[in-house]
C-alpha cells in the first residue's frame, strides 16, 4: 500500500525520508515546481507535481492503492480540503492533516470526525507540551517520557568538569550510586552505541535511560540540580509562546481549551512571568489577556532589552518566536548575562546537533513534534511510538511483545537485534527494570529499544506473532 504525502516543504521531506528508510512505497504530491525538483532529486520516491485537490493529480498518484493520505502543507485549510475530497470520493482508510490553527484543531473535530479527517496533528500543541515538560523537569535538558513506565530519557553534554570526562563507561557506573544505561553518545557528526570500555569526551551528548530520581541524581552532581523555575521570561507571543504563557500564569479567569489540556503537564504553582512580544498591536492584546504577567513590547534582539528591564538574574527564558537563529541567539545571550536556563524552539535538525554546543539547555523541534506524531500513527504492529535521536540518524521506539513471537519467552543473550540495535529497558505490569543477558522477555512485556532507522519493520516482525502457514 502507498503512503501519499503533500506537501514538499521540511516536514514533507523528512516524514517521506523516514517511510522511504523503512521501505514503505511513497509519493509525494507538490504544486511548487522547484520543491518538486528539490525532492525528486534527494529522494528515492515518486514526487508528482500538481494540486491535491485536482482528481488527475490524485489519479496520478494512484489513490485508489493509499493506505495513508497525510496532507502536510503550510496551509491548514488546504490539508483540510485535500483530506476532505479524498474521504469523500476515494476509500482511502486514514487520511491525517497537519492544523495548526487552534480553533480548526479543537472545536468540532476534537469531537466527532470532521471533513472525513481521521486525525489531525497540530504542531505548535506539540511543542508547547513539550516545552513545558521540560520546565516541570526544571530545564535542565531534553527530556522524553515513556508512557506508563517510571523511565525517562534525558540528554547530558559532557563539559570540562564532568567526571564522565575522559574516563571509561564502565568505571563510572562502578562509583555511582545509581541505576542507568547510556543509549547512546553522540560525537561531532557521529554517534557512538557505547560498550562498557567506551570512553566518554568533552562535547559529548550521552542520552541516559533511568528513572525520573536516578537521573535527576546524576544531574545534580553534574552540577545541574533541579530548581523551582519561578521566574520565567517567554519571548515570542505567537501561537506556542501565548500557549506556554498561559499555561505557566494560570489566569483567575475562565480556562481555555488548551489550558485544560496541558494543566496536567505542569504542576500549579505561583510564578512570576514576562513577555516580550515585537509587534505593537500583538503585544496590546497578550497585555489584555495576560492580566498577571508583564508584556513588553519590544524586539529581544535589539541590545539592552533584557538588562534594562531587570530580567538577567531570571531562572528561565523560553525563546518561542517563529526564528529558530534568533531563538538559539537569544537563549545563548540570556545565559551570558546570568539567566540560569534556557529553551528555545527550533526547526532543522542541524540547529538540535548545533544547540549542544552552545550551552542551551534544551532544544525543541517543532518539525520533529508533528512528525514523530504522524509516525506513530502510520506505524502498525507492535511499535506502540517512536522518538527520533542524533538528527533522526537513530530511533528510540517501544514495542509490546506478542505472545508467539521469535522472541517470546527467549533471554535476552540469545534473542539477534538487528546491527546497532540496544535493549534499554523492560515494563512488565508495574515493573520496570533494565535489562540483564539472564533476563526473559515474556508475552505482553513492554520494551523499549535504540535501533538505526531502516532496523524499524525488522523489529516489528521479530517481536509480532509469527503468522501461520496456509
Amino acid at each position: 500500500m502507498k503512503k501519499i504525502i503533500v506537501g514538499a516543504g521540511n516536514v514533507g521531506l523528512q516524514l517521506a525520508k523516514k517511510l522511504i528508510d523503512e521501505k514503505h512505497d511513497v509519493v509525494i504530491i507538490e504544486r511548487n515546481i522547484d520543491k518538486v525538483r528539490q525532492a525528486s532529486g534527494t529522494l528515492d520516491c515518486m514526487v508528482v507535481h500538481g494540486e491535491a485537490n485536482n482528481r488527475e493529480t490524485l489519479k496520478e498518484a494512484s489513490i485508489n492503492e493509499a493506505d495513508f493520505f497525510i496532507s502536510v502543507t503550510e496551509s491548514d485549510e488546504l490539508n483540510m480540503i485535500a483530506c476532505g475530497m479524498v474521504a469523500s470520493e476515494y476509500e482511502v482508510p486514514f487520511k491525517i492533516a497537519r492544523v495548526r490553527n487552534f480553533e480548526y484543531t479543537y472545536s468540532s473535530i476534537a469531537q466527532k470526525p470532521f471533513l472525513g479527517i481521521d486525525y489531525i496533528v497540530n504542531p505548535e500543541v506539540e511543542a508547547a507540551r513539550a516545552i513545558l515538560r521540560s520546565v516541570e523537569h526544571g530545564a535542565t535538558s531534553d527530556i522524553i517520557n515513556f508512557e506508563g513506565t517510571s523511565f525517562q530519557m534525558r540528554t547530558m553534554v559532557i563539559n570540562e568538569y564532568s567526571r564522565f570526562r575522559d574516563r571509561r563507561l564502565e568505571d563510572v557506573k562502578r562509583e555511582v550510586q545509581y541505576d542507568f544505561i547510556v543509549a547512546v553518545i553522540v560525537r561531532e557528526n557521529g554517534y557512538i552505541i557505547p560498550q562498557g570500555d567506551t570512553v566518554i569526551r568533552e562535547r559529548d551528548t550521552l542520552y541516559l535511560i533511568g528513572t525520573r530520581e536516578h537521573l535527576q541524581t546524576a544531574f545534580e552532581t553534574e552540577g545541574k540540580p533541579r530548581e523551582e523555575l519561578k521566574r520565567i521570561v517567554v519571548v515570542g507571543g505567537g501561537r506556542i509562546g501565548s500557549y506556554v504563557a498561559r499555561q505557566l500564569i494560570f489566569s483567575n479567569e475562565k480556562e481555555s481549551l488548551i489550558t485544560r489540556m496541558l494543566e496536567s503537564f505542569i504542576p500549579r504553582q505561583k510564578r512570576s512571568v514576562v513577555l516580550i512580544e515585537r509587534d505593537y498591536e500583538r503585544s496590546k492584546q497578550l497585555a489584555e489577556e495576560f492580566h498577571q504577567a508583564l508584556v513588553l513590547y519590544g524586539d529581544v534582539s535589539d541590545e539592552g532589552i533584557l538588562e534594562e528591564n531587570n530580567l538577567g538574574d531570571y531562572d528561565l527564558l523560553i525563546s518561542a518566536t517563529g526564528n529558530q537563529e534568533l531563538n538559539l541567539v537569544t537563549c545563548m545571550y540570556a545565559k551570558g548575562i546570568g539567566i540560569k536556563r534556557s529553551i528555545a524552539l527550533v526547526n532543522k535538525n542541524d540547529f538540535l546537533r548545533m544547540s549542544s554546543k552552545l550551552n542551551i539547555d534544551t532544544t525543541i523541534s517543532m518539525n520533529n513534534a508533528v512528525v514523530n506524531s504522524i509516525l506513530k500513527l502510520v506505524r502498525k504492529g507492535t511499535i506502540h511510538s517512536i522518538h527520533a535521536v542524533s538528527g533522526g540518524n537513530l530511533e528510540v521506539i517501544e514495542l509490546s511483545v506478542e505472545s508467539g513471537s521469535r522472541v517470546a519467552n527467549k533471554t535476552i543473550k540469545d534473542i539477534k537485534l538487528p546491527y546497532h540495535s540496544l535493549l534499554l529497558f523492560i515494563s512488565r505490569g508495574d515493573d520496570n527494570y533494565l535489562p540483564h543477558g539472564n533476563d526473559v522477555l515474556l508475552p505482553d512485556d513492554k520494551i523499549v529499544l535504540i535501533t538505526r532507522k531502516e532496523n524499524i519493520s525488522k523489529l516489528d516482525q521479530l517481536f509480532a506473532r509469527a503468522q501461520k502457514k496456509k
